[in-house]
């Protein structure tokens, strides 16, 4: 082969490993895009069906919300086995089937991956509170009561009440950020990392072409649990939080040890490692506000995208000064801000609740 010949392949491979940079990423809600066998719900083989008119649309790729064995109480993000279809999707064998298809006709395929927590129907929660002894009894966010009874802090989910939920059987209280029946996986522990990053292999063995990772900002905790302090927004005459709106209370806390903890930084530096050995991408549902704490995620070999939720708080008057700056006045009413991160990282500009909207390299 000519040097010019080598010269053209390694660009077309690069431009293959680089797929994402630009693309159009058409989401896929399975329950409710198409039934395909008359019982209502929506299922893979609707999904294999429909994608010949995705793929003309112009879309780069999918992304297919979860559709793993669940018992369902939050929508299939209460996960009780990474590894497998919920039967009302379908099966394994469907899953191949989409892939295949969507390969064929040059679709991308991501699927969402929940590493925070797992539903208590998962064997690893099962094992995890069966005992304080057991090989899995630190896989899960565990903590003793105050000398009170009450629960270890101040912690709130997001979904209302105390982020504690007590367990009889080890007499300790374990984490949910969400509901009580999802607890929060302790990534502190190299053993609970080393298990989804076989869950990701699982998937990418399959063919999926990368991952939404669910509150990607969220899987590592301050191991030491200490209480949150409030915010500056709440003010004398405040309704107390205990009597405030979920959203409202959980406003109401500076949330500096629940989440964007030091350490998730190098989780995702092992998962970059799996990906790019698949040339796979990985986004981040990474739900903060500050430029310079979603930065971390995205410097170079972490994150490939991150979703931008900024603009959702910010009032209208987006002004693009030059490619890769923008600019507005932000909540409290003066700032102008140039992100500056690696010339790789890039944002995903987010409007509504998880619709993708472009991608901005800066």
């Amino acid at each position: 082969m000519t040097l010019h010949g080598r010269i053209e392949q390694h660009m077309t491979a690069q431009a293959d490993r680089d797929w994402w940079r630009g693309a159009v990423i058409y989401q896929v809600y399975p329950r409710s895009f198409q039934d395909n066998n008359g019982d209502g719900i929506g299922d893979l083989p609707g999904i294999a069906a429909r994608l010949p008119h995705v793929a003309s649309l112009g879309v780069d790729a999918v992304w297919i919300s979860p559709f793993f064995t669940s018992p369902m109480q939050d929508f299939g993000y209460d996960v009780a086995d990474h590894c497998d279809v919920d039967p009302m999707f379908g099966t394994l064998s469907d899953f191949d089937a989409v892939i295949a298809t969507a390969h064929a006709l040059g679709l991308r395929v991501m699927i969402d991956l929940v590493l925070s927590h797992t539903s208590e129907q998962h064997p690893w929660f099962a094992e995890s509170r069966a005992s304080r002894d057991n090989p899995r009894a630190d896989w899960y966010v565990w903590a003793d009561p105050r000398p009170d009874g009450t629960p270890p802090n101040n912690w709130l989910s997001i979904f209302g009440g105390s982020a504690w939920a007590w367990d009889g059987r080890r007499c300790q209280y374990y984490m949910h950020n969400f509901l009580d029946s999802q607890p929060d996986l302790n990534l502190h522990s190299p053993a609970v990392q080393d298990a989804l990053l076989d869950v990701a292999r699982f998937w990418l063995d399959r063919g999926v072409d990368g991952f939404r990772v669910d509150v990607a900002h969220a899987l590592v905790k301050h191991a030491d649990l200490p209480d949150l302090p409030p915010t500056r927004r709440g003010a004398p005459g405040d309704a107390p939080i205990a009597d405030a709106s979920p959203t409202v209370a959980h406003g109401r806390l500076e949330h500096v040890h629940d989440v964007d903890q030091p350490e998730v930084v190098a989780v995702y530096r092992r998962w970059r490692a799996i990906a790019d050995a698949y040339d796979a991408v990985l986004i981040g549902e990474v739900y903060l506000l500050e430029h310079d704490r979603l930065a971390r995620y995205l410097d170079g070999d972490g994150l490939h995208l991150s979703f931008w939720f900024a603009p959702l708080h910010a009032p209208w008057g987006v002004a693009y000064e030059e490619p890769g700056a923008v600019a507005w006045d932000d909540m409290d009413g003066e700032l102008t801000d140039d992100i500056a991160i690696d010339s790789s990282a890039v944002d995903t500009l987010v409007r509504g609740q998880a619709e993708i909207l472009e991608t901005a390299v800066r």
